[in-house]
């Protein structure tokens, strides 16, 4: 079968193909119902035209004095919401640019390793509903889990309250590989990336929430009705869109509406992936926890989906991603931006309308000035805020004008 991609800018020219899952667990891949066809991309083109220049990045700082942001996102009212993973802290900074913390339970965040208050997501319509929506650990009544809340803030932006829990039981042991990035996608589902919590078996196994990404409605947590496997017995199964990821910690969907991930490799091979209902993305860590096996694995059973983009023999630590537009981007317009901790910098990744020939750019505005960028997230009017992760309550809120 076909090699792993082996370096950042080598073009990938191969169709998008069948996700043919089959078995469960360990080597055998999972069985579908039926083959899941790759759906054609038919939208133009998103680069810009070829004589559109780069823009030159204005780069401030929005918010301050924050400790591991993992993620952010404006509210109708110009405020901020902002996730702190291991203060389990909800920070808000009003359009003024008062900070103060959000009240709610945040003793029952569960904090270890890489995990804590992670993902954060506002419903699209949060100007009528004030609801949000966390991935993060949490503590049970005999341990802890990671899950996905539903939330309803105050209309004074000071005290958010628990609606119900939308998935819980997500794995995890030491908190290592927790996930968990959400998106509210444009077909009113919402979108969860997961990571493997460091257990072999996991991304293989259909009915382990480990490794995927899963969909769900994002009011009542059901699965949602067009998944792969929605008429399946088991209701872990019947939330998984994909699976075979190791840690999954961006999600975006381009305008044309495909859906992307972007995922941290082992010792090689962060990558960049096109999302196919029901395919396989190829790790398998096993036995044991062997991470020297390769990041999309294609001697396994069943046809794995190739990554659209991968750092290559090292890895720079890839984090969230979201899809910039507009004008102003210039050569830039319609590339997925990509958070980048391990080489401190924001990759801008523009492909061919059919997921094919990445071509990266790095601005010097955002490369290793900053230290760690966790979490691009767009704004409706074309700017971009950027979180950092470097630690210490030295962390901000970037915001990102291109001119």
């Amino acid at each position: 079968m076909r090699p792993v991609v082996a370096t950042a800018l080598l073009a990938l020219a191969a169709p998008l193909l069948a996700a043919l899952p089959a078995g469960a667990g360990g080597a055998t891949a999972p069985s579908a119902p039926a083959a899941v066809e790759a759906p054609a991309v038919t939208a133009p083109a998103v680069t810009a035209p070829a004589a559109a220049r780069a823009p030159s990045l204005r780069v401030t700082t929005r918010v301050g004095g924050l400790d591991h942001p993992w993620d952010v996102r404006r509210l109708p009212s110009g405020s901020l919401l902002v996730t702190e993973r291991e203060r389990a802290r909800l920070t808000l900074s009003t359009a003024a640019g008062r900070k103060r913390t959000v009240r709610f339970p945040s003793a029952r965040i569960w904090t270890s390793g890489e995990t804590g208050l992670m993902g954060l997501e506002v419903d699209p319509r949060f100007a009528k509903n004030r609801r949000f929506y966390t991935c993060s650990g949490w503590r049970t009544g005999g341990g802890h889990d990671i899950r996905v809340n539903a939330w309803k803030l105050n209309r004074r932006e000071t005290r958010a309250r628990l609606v119900r829990p939308l998935v819980t039981g997500l794995p995890t042991t030491s908190g290592r590989h927790g996930g968990c990035r959400l998106l509210a996608t444009s077909d009113g589902a919402l979108l969860v990336g997961t990571g493997d919590a460091a257990v072999g078996t996991n991304p293989r196994d259909l009915d382990s929430l480990g490794g995927k990404t899963l969909r769900l409605n994002r009011f009542t947590g059901r699965p949602w009705p067009q998944n792969p496997y929605a008429g399946a017995e088991s209701r872990n199964r019947r939330y998984v869109f994909t699976y075979g990821h190791r840690n999954v910690q961006g999600l975006a969907e381009r305008r044309d509406g495909t859906l992307w991930s972007a995922e941290q490799g082992s010792s090689r091979d962060d990558e960049v992936n096109l999302l196919v209902p029901g395919g396989d993305y190829g790790w398998n860590p096993v036995p044991g926890y062997d991470e020297s096996v390769p990041m999309t694995d294609q001697g396994l059973p069943g046809t794995q989906q190739e990554a659209r983009w991968s750092s290559g023999p090292t890895t720079v630590a890839t984090s969230g991603a979201t899809f910039v537009r507009g004008k102003r981007w210039g050569s830039l317009n319609g590339a997925l931006a990509v958070g980048v901790l391990k080489d401190q910098e924001l990759l801008f990744i523009r492909f061919d309308a059919d997921g094919s020939n990445p071509r990266v750019s790095t601005p010097a505005a955002l490369d290793g000035r900053w230290g760690r960028l966790r979490s691009p997230v767009l704004l409706a009017n074309g700017n971009l805020l950027v979180t950092t992760d470097n630690g210490d309550g030295r962390d901000r809120v970037l915001l990102v004008r291109p001119r």
